[in-house]
């Protein structure tokens, strides 16, 4: 079977998103944070069986700001399954993340999109069935 294992994304500030990933996956930990022999900084944040890689521009880099989704060619949003996402939410909100937009909840899945200090776009989903059928709405 297939299963993504990791995301490698660039960001203006390590710490930062590893504060917000940290709200929305509570199970993931620091798995490696260290210093490129180029001299930027690099960091794998998930738990056992994924992580996010987060890496800072190169050094010397003049880098574009996140183009906005949808819009442009490139990701437009990871997704994550949560666990407790009514929990998850409120501590985005408590903490100043902004949502991206509102979603409705349905009695087998809910999901919420919010934005990361740099403006990068996640999707958290918290499924309520085992049946795929039940949990991939399309309609």
């Amino acid at each position: 079977m297939t299963r993504l294992e990791h995301a490698n994304i660039t960001v203006p500030d390590i710490d930062a998103a590893i504060a917000f990933l940290s709200v929305v996956a509570p199970d993931f930990r620091i798995r490696h944070d260290a210093l490129a022999e180029q001299g930027y900084r690099w960091a794998h944040v998930g738990n056992d069986d994924f992580y996010i890689a987060l890496q800072e521009p190169h050094v010397g880099i003049d880098p574009l700001p996140p183009q906005p989704s949808y819009t442009n060619l490139g990701v437009n949003h990871l997704g994550l399954v949560v666990q407790g996402i009514d929990g998850i939410t409120r501590r985005l909100d408590d903490e100043g993340y902004r949502i991206s937009y509102a979603t409705e909840r349905g009695p087998h899945r809910s999901r919420a999109y919010y934005y990361d200090r740099a403006g990068f776009e996640w999707e958290l989903i918290e499924y309520h069935s085992a049946d795929p059928a039940e949990r991939n709405r399309y309609s």
